[in-house]
């Protein structure tokens, strides 16, 4: 077989190949992800089943009890009921009422259970427009 004529059936069969290894990638990136989902959309949840949550924190909804840490949390814009969590872990220092949370963990009898050391917290932007006036 010709030299040249190998090494073009070479290079399709590569780029075959590396064409194919990058769809399956962003096939399994894509299909593993899963929406964070609000308080409002948790309360019928089914149980055994994980979730991401995300809202913020009620204030003065924060309580210690021991290792635990209990809180409230709405939706984003603040409408609708309020989900109880239940937490242990490593809680980030700007964590407090108002701030938003995104939450791993489960439902289970109404409240949600976060999972250790998933609770990040997010720094409201300082691009967002003011009505001051």
């Amino acid at each position: 077989m010709d030299p040249q004529r190998k090494r073009k059936i070479r290079l399709v069969v590569a780029l075959s190949v590396a064409v194919l290894l990058a769809a399956a990638l962003v096939y399994t990136s894509f299909s593993a992800a899963s929406e964070a989902m609000e308080p409002s959309q948790l309360l019928t949840a089914a149980p055994g089943t994980s979730y991401d949550l995300t809202g913020k924190v009620v204030p003065r909804s924060i309580r210690h009890n021991g290792q635990e840490l209990r809180f409230r949390v709405a939706d984003r814009d603040g409408d609708g009921p309020t989900l109880p969590v239940t937490y242990s872990g490593t809680v980030p220092d700007p964590f407090r009422g108002g701030r938003e949370i995104v939450l791993t963990g489960e439902v289970e009898h109404g409240t949600f259970i976060g999972e250790r050391d998933t609770l990040v917290t997010k720094c409201p932007s300082k691009f967002t427009t003011s009505n001051d006036g």
